[in-house]
């Protein structure tokens, strides 16, 4: 990857490193001083994910990119002065690897398998071409590797050696035993019937060592170990334990006989859509976490159970509690007369109805909440909605929350909104609340487009409906309509939700996206239907029924919450990792902190951390906050106090405190934190909060400042000489460690406030961002998602409270760092005395728990066989593997040869310098049948053969001479990916996109299809610029937004990197300029030109000499385009027919 991007700079020549620095370029060390002086004013390189960064605090400085191959002269050179320039925090130094003169070897690759598949000879498919000689000196090694192996325990290699005069003889004789050994005859159907378990009989009589190689052989050979397999006797003990085994799987995981499924830590593996690429990446994931768990003292089968805990969160649509007496419902379903032919009953949801009718039934639902500021432009537009819904009778009950102006001195008639609210709380009272609700419509209706509500609109109608009311009563200073003015107000701001409007269905917000006016509509009902699924199930499984409230059902679900805050909600989470250390260090030796790593940092502050708890008591605690900012600012004390109010009420939460501070630190600038950690240091829990409490209010600050000792403020209880001792020589060193530990492990700036719960950090917090509301929500979330199902376990393990709730934080913070996966599932099995393969770990190591289940003779078992060798070899594996047989067989289960490439290690041939190439060896085959091979390569692999020597589609090797050798090459990777027009939702039909790099922007180029929006192009390892194609697809549209793309989203140019062998899908959302929304892309913009007359002037603009010129080429036109078309040509015209005529390949859409 790293060599393409140093192509696209370029390398400057004869260079073999060179430095990067902001477009500027040099070979020189004694140049790069003179770059960096102006380096600042241009502009700053992209940064790529995988880019190897030098380890600093700040990333703010300028950017040197080192290309440089690791161990030469050069890179030893620059890497010590950019270093040292790094640590100085100069600089920001990545490292890109660079190799100026590769070698011209190709990597020869792993991963994939070969197929050799008996083809149905009922016609005549036989290259009838004359087969040239193959490679000879690759024969001879094939040979020798033949001879090595045995046949019917004949070693032929030591009978040749010892008898070399019979050689002849000895090569007919291995002949014969291969063609009678290898019986291709067709099997009888009573043969047929328990072969599966025929096989597995064969397996679990061979030695545990070997069980695995014997199910391989059989599964990739099945063809010629078939007749062998119909002599095997079943012992009935196996039978019976397969077939309670099998229904014990079908009643826990509806697993079927003769499915294969494969479970690694409990994570299904499905071996159709996961290459060795993507496991690979799974076993490094899931070894982390277990060796983290192993580092703290977790092993064995409890390690086991920690790995299987779900502990994501399942839904991250959070919805707020709509039990508020603010909102003004303007109807509801279950009282109002005009719901009363409704039936009442929850079973009516399981009625069949039509697809899109909505079921009416007596009961509230569906809640829609409107949160409006009244004087806003687009106020009116959702009232109109509102109103929409409520006359059509759609089940849907309708609550408002009006945001107004709070000050006391402002009235109605100064204020539209408050003017409103005067005028909509009289009417409800003289009259009623939907009559209240029609007359603000009324009011609506009065605004003209592009202006808002006013005093005057109010009144009007007021006056013409209401003749007799008297405004000025209504409206005026001495109201009595003002009640409830505020609540509205103060429900908006505690619920944390972002600028007005705001729409919430059951309590979820809408997002941006949603909110628009024109399809609001739509989306309401939309919510309805997926609700409606939703209360079906609840009712089908008993969790709701006719004496159960709907508003209270709803709001105790799981996903409710008090409070919608994103710092807490969002998706992205960032996790410090703690381990334990090998050498106590005392965390006031800031002299000896300063040398530690950032995870050494983690477990010295961790460790030495005292708590502030609701209680005395010595209990488990399962939520860890800790509170860091600057305790003698008026904004850390406040987010201080926020936690104390919050602690009040919690019975799971134990705060700690950090201090951050914004200056240079002083013994003057630092009286509140020194008093902090004092009595942290020297005071019982009921004292300490007390103290806090006291300290963290502005009076105190200011009495401290103006000269007061802190002594004064000592509360009744407290131990006042140990405090006070405590406090003269507690130092500045403990304090000195904490900002230490916020800056380089936290990634915060002096004096930046944040808060952290069991390991994830929040923050950088703005000053009044985070109340008390704020950490009764994080401790629920904390608490519920993970916190709760970890501290049951870690009861099961018996720790002491101390070190107990520091260990549920360190696995908390270890464990939701991961990724979120597929759930986990308990894969027990009820027997596995007789049907079970087992492989045993080494003792006292961490350990995979791999579950397989595979019938022997499926295409499953070809691969997984040689998969959970190689896994045996490479990890410290427990396996159980059940042979989940099949009975009453009626045909061959398998019709091909089978390899699997795929190596545990490197291994080295003949000379033991350079290693063997993977490939995939087919030895002893029987020569009569016809065969054909197939690649089986990961998804985005496009491969070709560029060597054979016979026609691959149809190998008879009773017509071939010698060994049949084919070679295949990767050509490319595919960049695939679903593009869609934000506006319509649609794809955009004839939009193409360019792939390219800085220097050559059109590399490859490609059409999006109508169906799904898809697209792909060729592609190889780098760092790529994907493109609208200049032309049409450039005037028209511009990209909107993007996904799974290496670059940020407000960057002009989509970056797309490929670092690996596996496949990349990217989403890509386009949009119509605004003065091309009329535009059609298909169309031409100068009418010339159709479809049809276009290809016509394609084929007649080839100048004459030219066609003769290149009257010798084959040129091969596909109608259609992409990777299975790409495929089907290389059938259709396999590479040796290039020997005749040279072929060109294009496809068009």
């Amino acid at each position: 990857m790293f060599q393409q991007i140093a192509a696209d700079e370029p390398p400057p020549e004869g260079c073999s490193a060179f430095v990067v620095i902001h477009e500027k370029h040099t070979c020189k060390t004694n140049e790069i001083k003179k770059l960096l002086k102006k380096a600042t004013k241009r502009p700053r390189p992209y940064l790529f994910k995988g880019d190897h960064k030098f380890p600093a605090v700040k990333e703010d400085g300028p950017v040197v990119v080192l290309y440089a191959e690791m161990g030469t002269k050069d890179f030893a050179k620059f890497h010590k002065i950019l270093s040292e320039k790094a640590q100085k925090e100069e600089i920001v130094y990545v490292l890109r690897h660079y190799v100026q003169k590769p070698g011209p070897r190709k990597m020869y690759l792993s991963g994939y398998s070969v197929e050799l598949a008996i083809k149905s000879t009922e016609y005549k498919a036989v290259d009838d071409t004359q087969v040239k000689g193959a490679n000879e000196t690759k024969e001879e090694e094939d040979e020798e590797e033949e001879e090595e192996s045995d046949v019917q325990g004949f070693l032929f290699g030591k009978l040749k050696q010892i008898y070399p005069d019979l050689k002849n003889n000895l090569k007919k004789f291995k002949k014969h035993l291969i063609e009678t050994t290898n019986n291709m005859e067709p099997l009888k159907v009573w043969e047929l019937q328990d072969l599966s378990f025929q096989a597995a009989a064969r397996v679990m009589s061979a030695p545990v060592y070997d069980a695995l190689k014997v199910m391989k052989d059989i599964a990739q050979n099945f063809p010629i170990r078939a007749r062998s397999l119909t002599r095997v006797t079943i012992d009935k003990e196996m039978r019976n334990e397969i077939e309670e085994n099998q229904k014990h799987f079908h009643e826990t995981l509806g697993i079927q006989p003769g499915e294969a499924h494969l479970f690694l830590n409990g994570l299904p593996i499905d071996l159709d859509f996961h290459d060795p690429f993507s496991i690979l990446e799974t076993l490094k994931l899931e070894g982390k976490v277990m060796h983290g768990l192993h580092e703290l003292g977790i092993k064995e089968e409890i390690l086991s159970k920690f790995m299987r805990l779900h502990i994501h969160p399942t839904d991250n649509s959070y919805a707020l509690d709509i039990r508020h007496s603010s909102i003004v419902w303007i109807n509801n379903i279950e009282q109002d007369h005009s719901y009363s032919t409704w039936p009442e009953s929850y079973q009516e949801l399981l009625r069949p109805t039509l697809p899109g009718v909505l079921q009416q039934i007596r009961r509230n639902l569906h809640n829609l909440v409107l949160f409006v500021d009244p004087v806003q432009e687009d106020t009116g537009d959702y009232m109109k909605v509102a109103e929409l819904f409520y006359h059509y009778n759609v089940p849907l009950r309708i609550g408002i929350v009006f945001i107004l102006n709070t000050k006391e001195e402002i009235d109605g008639n100064e204020d539209a909104g408050i003017a409103l609210w005067r005028s909509f709380s009289y009417i409800a009272e003289e009259y009623d609340t939907f009559q209240a609700f029609t007359s603000i419509i009324k009011m609506y209706h009065e605004v003209r487009d592009g202006s808002v509500l006013t005093v005057d609109d109010v009144k009007d109608v007021l006056r013409s409906e209401y003749p007799n009311a008297d405004v000025q009563s209504i409206l005026g200073v001495h109201s009595e309509y003002d009640e409830g003015r505020k609540a509205g107000a103060t429900f908006y701001k505690r619920s944390g939700l972002g600028p007005l409007p705001q729409v919430l269905f059951n309590g979820v917000p809408f997002n941006r996206d949603e909110m628009d006016v024109e399809e609001l509509e739509t989306v309401i009902l939309q919510r309805i239907i997926d609700a409606t699924k939703f209360f079906q199930r609840a009712v089908f499984m008993g969790l709701l029924n006719d004496h159960m409230n709907a508003i209270d059902f709803l709001m105790d679900q799981n996903n409710i919450v008090s409070r919608i805050n994103p710092t807490i909600l969002g998706a992205e989470r960032r996790y410090i990792p703690f381990r334990p250390t090998s050498v106590p260090f005392d965390v006031e030796d800031f002299s000896t902190f300063s040398f530690l790593d950032s995870q050494d940092k983690s477990a010295v502050i961790s460790d030495n951390m005292k708590y502030l708890t609701k209680k005395d008591e010595d209990a488990l605690y399962a939520v860890t906050i800790w509170i860091i900012a600057d305790f003698d600012k008026p904004s850390g004390r406040r987010l201080l106090s926020n936690a104390l109010k919050s602690l009040k009420t919690s019975s799971h939460t134990r705060v700690g405190i950090l201090n951050n501070p914004s200056s240079k630190i002083k013994e003057s600038n630092t009286a509140i934190a020194r008093g902090i950690l004092s009595a942290f240091l020297t005071q019982n829990n009921s004292n300490l909060k007390s103290f806090l409490s006291k300290l963290s209010k502005e009076e105190t600050a200011k009495s401290l400042a103006a000269g007061t000792k802190i002594t004064k403020f000592l509360i009744p209880g407290m131990d006042g000489n140990t405090f006070e001792k405590k406090y003269n020589t507690l130092g500045l060193d403990l304090i000195k460690t904490h900002q230490m530990f916020c800056q380089e492990v936290l990634k915060l700036l002096p004096g930046q406030m944040a808060v952290m719960s069991n390991g994830r950090v929040l923050g950088p917090l703005d000053e009044n961002e985070f109340y008390a509301e704020d950490f009764d929500l994080l401790e629920k979330i904390t608490y519920s998602t993970s916190a709760e199902k970890i501290k049951a376990l870690v009861k099961e393990m018996g720790n002491s409270s101390k070190s107990g709730s520091d260990l549920i934080m360190k696995i908390d913070a270890l464990l939701s760092s991961l990724p979120k996966t597929e759930t986990r599932q308990d894969a027990e099995l009820l027997k596995e005395q007789h049907s079970v393969v087992k492989v045993d770990p080494q003792q006292n190591e961490p350990f995979y728990d791999v579950i397989a289940i595979v019938d022997p003779l499926t295409r499953e078992a070809q691969k997984m066989s040689h998969l959970l060798i190689v896994l045996k070899d490479v990890i410290n594996m427990k396996l159980r593997l059940f042979l989940n047989c099949k009975s009453k067989l009626s045909e061959l289960p398998l019709k091909s040869f089978y390899r699997f490439v795929l190596e545990p290690e490197l291994n080295y041939g003949i000379n033991k310098h350079l290693p063997s190439e993977p490939v995939a060896k087919f030895l002893e085959l029987p020569e009569s049948p016809l065969l054909t091979l197939n690649m089986i390569t990961p998804e985005s692999w496009l491969v070709e053969a560029v060597n054979s020597s016979c026609d691959l589609d149809n190998i008879h090797l009773q017509e071939v001479k010698g060994a049949v050798i084919a070679e295949y090459e990767l050509e490319y990777i595919l960049l695939e990916g679903h593009c869609f027009d934000v506006t319509t939702g649609q794809p955009p039909r004839g939009l193409q996109f360019t792939l390219g790099t800085k220097n050559n922007p059109v590399v490859v180029d490609t059409i999006v299809m109508a169906n799904l929006g898809y697209f792909q192009l060729k592609a190889n390892p780098g760092a790529w610029t994907l493109r609208l194609r200049k032309g049409r697809s450039e005037e028209i549209y511009q990209v909107f937004s993007h996904e799974g793309t290496d670059s940020v989203a407000d960057l002009t140019d989509i970056i797309v990197v490929l670092n690996n062998f596996r496949s990349k899908i990217i989403k890509v959302q386009v949009q119509k300029k605004p003065d091309k929304m009329n535009e059609d892309l298909l169309t031409d913009g100068t009418g010339k030109y159709g479809n049809l007359e276009s290809v016509t002037r394609f084929s007649e603009e080839i100048p004459t000499e030219e066609k003769e010129k290149k009257s010798d080429i084959l040129n091969i036109f596909s109608v259609a385009s992409g990777h299975l078309y790409e495929r089907f040509l290389r059938l259709i015209f396999p590479q040796n027919y290039d020997a005749f005529c040279p072929t060109s390949y294009k496809n068009t859409s």
